[in-house]
């Protein structure tokens, strides 16, 4: 028998259960939406917005992309090989194919959108014609002498006229038919397509047929190898060169062809990470919000002193690498330029450790958040003959009004400093010494510092500050190992509700050796808002660990 305690304890079991059981629904649910949206949007871009201009060739590289970044350097360097003028700051051809694109849906949408439509197509693949002949009701008509001559009745129909298409020739006309009366034009091959009288014997025939010297049925279109050279088709003895029935063929699957692109080699394509390297060194790349039309960009490379030379110098032992680095926009735009020599000196007796560690610089850039870019980086050993080179994307996020979070480094070395210290200084982010470990590996004995910042926390009135939960949770193979949580949100910086700073230091003494995930979470009270950021490290023996990093001292 069960009583009634035993019975609201197993219904408040079950209540649990289904609550956890629904917000653990509801967040896959969220992922997957997400997901789905993402899809939907690349989907869109292929199949709607550039399905008349994409050729055959990139469509099979797009479609064997597989992560977003790929995906929207694609489609930066899709826009970039059509541009017209690369100097100018805006890509005049894309904003002219989506003006097309309205332009379509506006005036040719027929029971399906504008730009589905033959009239729609190609007005998006070509352009406005040089001249339109609009003849919306159709009925009596007087055919030209290229057309045979004669008169009849035509269904609606629009003739457009280019003086000149890039890759098709000169003087092209197309004519579009509407023989259901429904504003549904179709784009003909031949000129009889629009006549309405084909089909009643005797009526609407062409000069040449009044006088007996051809039938309707030698009419070119009407039957296979009809007219097939003006000379022996009456019909066709006025015509022009574009007019007999292969010229009229091949021109119908050119105009419907994607354009001549600038660019046809596909290796124009941006590769992410793609260089030559006799120097191997890592980059990593962090995003803050600067304000609402920038963001800075901290570019960190990480060099093996292995891999350099070394000269005596006195009682010391130097290394120096000559570093070049341009930044470009995807339209070629420099954005920046930098050069700088960087200097790594040990005395001759710890020349030995010296050569087990690395050496780091870093670069602060501040770049516009509404464009994409390229960095490229070369670095020289100057004492030798090593060249280094990475190619690397830079995609500033986009920060809207909701909360939001940057970056999230870990750190060997994280320390507020009291104040923002003079002049050009590596590691230093506003008031905050920040050494990123770029490699992400630690040893037992070794904190990790983690720094983040916080955008758009709303304001608890009665303490006139960010009211703040963040919890930091230390996971291995997707088990929750130790987690903290900070329910007033310290240590932060508050600056404004435009930015909180974070800065935090976790132990990692008494872990084993592994792979693991920090995960770090940051829930707005004020307005139930959460932020979430995560980044794997590895954890090693001291022993195999390299001795640390030197900061390459940089001489202008």
């Amino acid at each position: 028998m069960i009583t009634r305690p035993s019975l609201m304890s197993v219904v408040s079991s079950l209540f649990l259960l289904t609550v956890v059981a629904s917000a653990a629904g509801q967040q896959r649910d969220n992922e997957e939406l997400r997901k789905e949206e993402s899809e939907d949007y690349y989907k869109k871009w292929l199949k709607e917005d550039v399905v008349y201009i994409i050729t055959d060739d990139e469509k099979a590289v797009f479609q064997k992309l597989t992560t977003a970044d790929e995906r929207e350097s694609f489609i930066e360097q899709f826009w970039q090989r059509r541009d017209p003028d690369p100097r100018t700051p805006h890509n005049e051809f894309r904003e002219e194919h989506y003006r097309r694109i309205a332009y379509a849906n506006e005036h040719f949408t027929s029971g399906d959108r504008g730009w589905v439509t033959d009239r729609g197509r190609i007005y998006i693949m070509h352009g406005p014609p040089d001249s339109i002949e609009s003849r919306p009701s159709g009925g009596f008509y007087r055919r030209e002498m290229s057309e045979g001559g004669g008169v009849t009745s035509t269904y609606p129909f629009e003739r457009w006229r280019y003086r000149h298409i890039d890759g098709i020739g000169e003087d092209i006309v197309l004519e579009f038919v509407d023989t259901t009366f429904t504003d549904k034009y179709q784009l003909a091959v031949f000129p009889w397509e629009k006549d309405a009288l084909t089909q009643f014997p005797g009526a609407g025939k062409t000069l040449a047929e009044q006088s007996g010297l051809t039938t309707r049925a030698d009419r070119p279109g009407m039957m296979p190898g009809a007219g097939g050279h003006g000379g022996a088709n009456p019909n066709l003895w006025y015509s022009r060169a574009n007019d007999v029935p292969f010229a009229r063929y091949e021109t119908f699957a050119k105009v419907q062809a994607p354009p001549i692109v600038r660019y046809p080699d596909l290796k124009q394509i941006v590769k992410v990470n793609v260089g030559y390297s006799t120097i191997p060194f890592e980059v990593s790349e962090s995003y803050f919000r600067l304000n609402e039309d920038q963001v800075l960009v901290p570019i960190t490379l990480r060099i093996p002193n292995r891999e350099l030379t070394f000269k005596p110098n006195g009682d010391y032992q130097t290394a120096r690498i000559g570093l070049y680095g341009i930044v470009t926009s995807m339209t070629q735009k420099i954005a920046l330029e930098f050069e700088d020599t960087m200097v790594t000196s040990f005395r001759n007796d710890q020349i030995q450790t010296g050569v087990q560690r690395t050496s780091i610089y870093q670069k602060v850039i501040p770049l516009d958040r509404r464009t994409r870019y390229r960095i490229d980086l070369v670095l020289k050993d100057i004492n030798g003959e090593k060249i280094g080179v990475v190619q690397k994307a830079l995609i500033p996020p986009a920060y809207g009004d909701k909360l939001a979070g940057s970056s999230l480094i870990i750190s060997d070395y994280v320390q507020p400093l009291g104040a923002v210290p003079e002049g050009d200084t590596m590691f230093v982010i506003g008031d905050v010494k920040v050494r990123p470990n770029i490699h992400k590996i630690f040893s037992p004995n070794m904190p990790l510092g983690l720094y983040f910042q916080l955008y758009n926390a709303a304001l608890d009135q009665s303490t006139l500050k960010p009211d703040l939960r963040v919890s930091y949770k230390l996971l291995k193979d997707g088990k929750l190992l130790r987690e903290a949580v900070d329910e007033n949100g310290e240590p932060f910086q508050f600056y404004s509700t435009r930015r909180v700073v974070l800065v935090k230091h976790l132990s990692l003494d008494g872990l084993e050796p592994g792979k693991y995930q920090i995960q770090l979470e940051v829930a707005d009270k004020t307005n139930n808002q959460t932020v979430q950021a995560a980044e794997d490290f590895t954890i090693v023996e001291a022993t195999k660990l390299a001795l640390g990093n030197t900061s390459g001292k940089v001489t202008e």
